[in-house]
């Protein structure tokens, strides 16, 4: 039987422990010193000993390790909405989601930048199956989603989430991080799943399930990556949906996209906070819909947000006008941006697949795609 200690993140009290027993794994080491590339092992060792909360894990050195990633491998990380938030409140945060690690770990690095409460995250239990990473995730405040489970099993691990996820948020004060689907969007397109509002909601206390959302405030987050640094990774998978065969995952498939994701180069990154949902829940609410119709109808509403603060980079703009044979936005980007983009496309796709090339700018254009139809509609 499933039970918290299976999925939480390590105790305060355990973090000592825990980094003392894996801070000379090679993995981790490596870590260390490229997050303090100018110190001693020695000591590094100190600052690794010095740790005694995930807090203090997390500020001395993950913080840090994300700050030498983005020096490394991006032009310029920016940030919007998050003065907006309260520093004493938490909020459940619904982001779609490109980088296994990444994601995560940038809006932590703007939480904390904003004097905000950093999260638990929730990650799927196939990510950490290695030692050392899943040391490194719960140091993190990572909570582990179990995959592979019989249903039966499985709806006993939803409902110990989601029960988990509401007593972080309401009565520990803990923010807390979530995909809105299940695995990374791989084609640009991202849509909340109904499922993972339903795990959420297995935890309700109220009679009306938009009144217990309400309680969890949730805040749409919406990451945009330059140039996604897994995106030839994610290649295979979209041809084998697209010839409609199963795509199976290589052993290390996860591990060198964690890899890739860390060290590949992005450009810029944004992140943008958008709102805690009140009045559309109400609106939901009130609707008078079946629970099923209510979810869709949340499921939309977050979608919409992402969509409309989703940074579009010229990388976007581009790929939409080669994918529909246009120049409507030829004004967003330059000739030296469309040069590097069509670089990028060669050393990624077979020159002469033309499947393989419409699915790797879909990829990109996608983002602009969705931004379009919500502009329409609201327009």
């Amino acid at each position: 039987m499933i039970t918290i200690d299976d999925i939480r993140p390590y105790y305060d009290t355990e973090v000592n422990d825990a980094l003392l027993q894996f801070m000379k794994h090679p993995m981790v080491l490596a870590m260390l010193q490229f997050t303090f590339p100018d110190k001693e092992v020695d000591e590094i060792m100190e600052i690794a000993k010095s740790c005694h909360s995930i807090r203090d894990f997390q500020t001395k050195i993950i913080y840090n390790s994300v700050r030498m990633v983005l020096e490394k491998s991006s032009e310029g990380f920016f940030t919007s909405g998050f003065d907006k938030l309260d520093p004493n409140e938490s909020y459940l945060f619904v982001c779609n989601h490109r980088d296994i690690i990444l994601d995560t770990s940038l809006l932590n690095v703007a939480l904390y930048e904003h004097d905000l409460v950093m999260t638990a995250s929730a990650i799927g239990d196939n990510l950490v199956k290695k030692p050392f990473l899943m040391a490194l995730s719960r140091l993190n405040r990572n909570f582990l989603i179990k995959r592979d489970l019989s249903p039966r099993e499985m709806l006993k691990s939803s409902k110990l989430v989601s029960s988990y996820i509401g007593d972080l948020l309401q009565q520990e004060k803990r923010s807390v991080w979530i995909a809105q689907r299940e695995g990374r969007t791989k084609n640009g397109d991202d849509q909340t799943q109904q499922g993972v509002l339903k795990m959420l909601a297995l935890a309700s206390d109220e009679a009306e399930v938009m009144d217990y959302f309400k309680k969890l405030k949730i805040v749409p987050i919406a990451i945009s990556y330059e140039y996604d640094p897994t995106d030839i990774w994610k290649m295979p998978e979209l041809m084998a949906k697209h010839k409609e065969i199963e795509y199976v995952k290589s052993s290390n498939e996860d591990f060198n996209s964690i890899l890739k994701g860390v060290t590949g180069k992005k450009k810029r990154i944004q992140i943008t906070a958008g709102d805690v949902l009140s009045d559309e829940l109400d609106l939901i609410r009130d609707s008078g819909e079946p629970n099923n119709k209510q979810f869709q109808m949340l499921a939309d509403i977050i979608d919409e947000k992402i969509h409309l603060n989703y940074k579009l980079w010229p990388s976007n703009y581009l790929a939409y006008d080669m994918l529909n044979n246009t120049t409507r936005f030829e004004s967003k980007y330059t000739d030296k941006e469309k040069r590097q983009f069509n670089r990028r496309i060669k050393r990624r796709v077979q020159a002469a697949n033309e499947i393989e090339l419409q699915n790797f700018l879909s990829m990109y254009a996608n983002p602009v795609t969705n931004h379009l139809k919500h502009k329409a509609i609201a327009g």
